[in-house]
């Protein structure tokens, strides 16, 4: 690698996202025994924000939010498989103004507008495919086929489909201490991380935008020796969650909804029944799993940085970490990234801009609410390129520079949406209509508001309740402040609605803009 020839001058950016990393799986965010000296090394070198939230949740609304700009009220992805509106652009198409061709390892779990296709499109018998103006590099799709293809060459046996291969070595399926039955050096983990230095080397002497996705760490819970053993279940903190899984569900119709059919199937490969009924053990086995999925990335990502440093591209490169979602590993008798809860919407982000006007905030720790819809933003004010009006989040730049915005946000916003279009089993379960399954959050560091379409609505005292147990909404001590925050929500929505041509408007002197 020290023959490679050093690169002058080019200003690249690199977006890691990972998928379903919890933002309190981090040194920074409190966790008490996950080290990852990579990624601290970054965070060393540039800011950590500890109270950033993502949009939305799955995939693909949460993807769509942090490549859009904009809230899940806006572009209205509210399901994996829900199209995305093809007349909203998104940080590829803008960045190619300034001659980047963006390029995806990974996902974005996109299904194209139906207005614009056909509906033998191959795209719509799939989960989600690649958002328009991404280069495509190589993908880790809902069938796997290329991740597959690369382990049948290497001797492993993967039958279609994207189960088998993250099977244990030994003993029986589901919660396992053993590892996966796939070697190290031929994990997806290790395989995306291959084929992103391959990019990296090929765009050798020219700028580069890369989005370098990591499946993990996203179910099935398991990695590879030695990843999988490195924590002990027994020491890692336990679970938050009421007595019994009845008095959990007794909470909220929607609690009870979701612990009452969420499977172990999506978790753990051919486990059977359901995952609120997982003992203790099984949790923290499952976290330590977790654990060493985290930890497989951080060891990876020490291949990148050290390739960008050894070819002189580090200090030329914008370098942002994060996730799409969280997870709730069995808090509130929960897995997944489900409901309102903050295991799911909490997540990490290191963000390290290279040049000498960020020098001042090295190695900050930023506590003030950020939001994925800030990420197209800062990427596109780093460039130099203006920002959409469709975004509904601002440049962290600031924050890299040691400043504060006097302005800045001091409450987050995000949504989820439960229902399936394909089942309709959340809409026949609880007796709702689709459009009714929805709700948005409004959070502070003192409450947090849940608004629901057509549930009885949640308001939490986060001082005295910070695991969001007591559901204060309907007690007269908290009228008013529930009556603020009801307020609040409702102002927030109506400054974020769709604004494209709002700032437009014909005149005796033609036609006159305002931002």
């Amino acid at each position: 690698m020290n023959s490679i020839a050093k690169i002058p001058g080019i200003e690249n950016v690199l977006l890691i996202v990972a998928d379903m990393w919890r933002g309190d799986h981090l040194r920074a965010t409190g966790h008490p025994l996950l080290d990852l000296p990579h990624l601290e090394s970054l965070a060393a070198e540039g800011v950590t924000f500890t109270r950033h939230f993502t949009q939305a949740a799955p995939c693909g609304p949460a993807r769509t939010s942090l490549l859009t700009g904009q809230y899940m009220m806006t572009h209205r992805v509210v399901q994996n498989s829900t199209p995305l509106n093809a007349d909203f652009t998104n940080i590829a198409l803008e960045t190619r103004q300034a001659g980047y061709d963006p390029s995806l390892i990974g996902f974005t779990t996109t299904t194209p507008d139906p207005r614009r296709t056909s509906s033998n499109d191959p795209r719509f018998f799939i989960l989600g495919d690649v958002m328009e103006g991404w280069r495509e590099v190589t993908s880790f799709s809902n069938d796997n086929n290329p991740y597959i293809g690369y382990l049948r060459r290497n001797g492993i046996e993967a039958p279609l489909g994207h189960d088998t291969f993250w099977e244990p070595k030994e003993g029986p399926l589901g919660p396992s201490v053993s590892p996966s039955k796939v070697p190290a050096h031929l994990s997806d983990t290790a395989w995306l991380t291959n084929i992103g230095l391959d990019y990296l080397h090929a765009r050798l002497g020219s700028k580069w935008f890369l989005h370098l996705g990591f499946y993990r760490p996203h179910p099935p819970y398991i990695s590879p020796d030695p990843y999988h053993e490195m924590f002990d279940p027994a020491n890692l903190p336990r679970a938050v969650r009421a007595n019994s899984k009845e008095i959990e569900a007794e909470a909220h119709p929607l609690l009870d909804y979701y612990i009452n059919s969420i499977s172990q199937e999506g978790f753990f490969v051919g486990a059977k029944g359901l995952a609120a009924d997982l003992t203790e053990e099984d949790i923290q086995i499952t976290r330590a799993a977790y654990c060493g999925m985290i930890k497989e990335i951080d060891k990876h990502l020490e291949r990148v940085f050290a390739f960008l440093k050894d070819t002189g591209q580090w200090d030329k490169t914008l370098i942002i970490f994060t996730s799409d979602h969280g997870d709730q590993l069995g808090d509130h008798f929960l897995f997944g990234k489900v409901g309102y809860f903050d295991e799911s919407f909490h997540i990490p982000l290191i963000v390290r801009d290279p040049r000498p006007e960020a020098d001042p905030g090295r190695g900050r720790i930023v506590k003030n609410f950020t939001e994925h819809v800030d990420l197209m933003p800062t990427i596109l004010n780093w460039i130099g390129l203006p920002i959409p009006r469709q975004c509904d989040g601002r440049s962290l730049l600031p924050f890299c520079r040691n400043e504060t915005p006097a302005d800045w946000r001091e409450q987050v916003h995000y949504e989820d949406d439960f229902r399936n279009c394909v089942t309709q089993q959340p809409q026949e379960m609880l007796g709702l209509k689709m459009d009714d399954c929805n709700l948005a959050v409004l959070q502070d560091e003192h409450f947090k508001y849940v608004h629901f379409a057509a549930l009885p609505p949640l308001f939490f005292d986060l001082e005295k309740d910070p695991n969001q147990f007591t559901n204060v909404a309907d007690d007269p001590t908290y009228a008013s402040k529930v009556l603020s925050y009801a307020q609040d929500m409702l102002s927030w929505r109506m400054r974020h609605a769709d604004r494209r041509l709002t700032g437009f408007s014909a005149s005796p002197d033609g036609l006159v803009s305002r931002t």
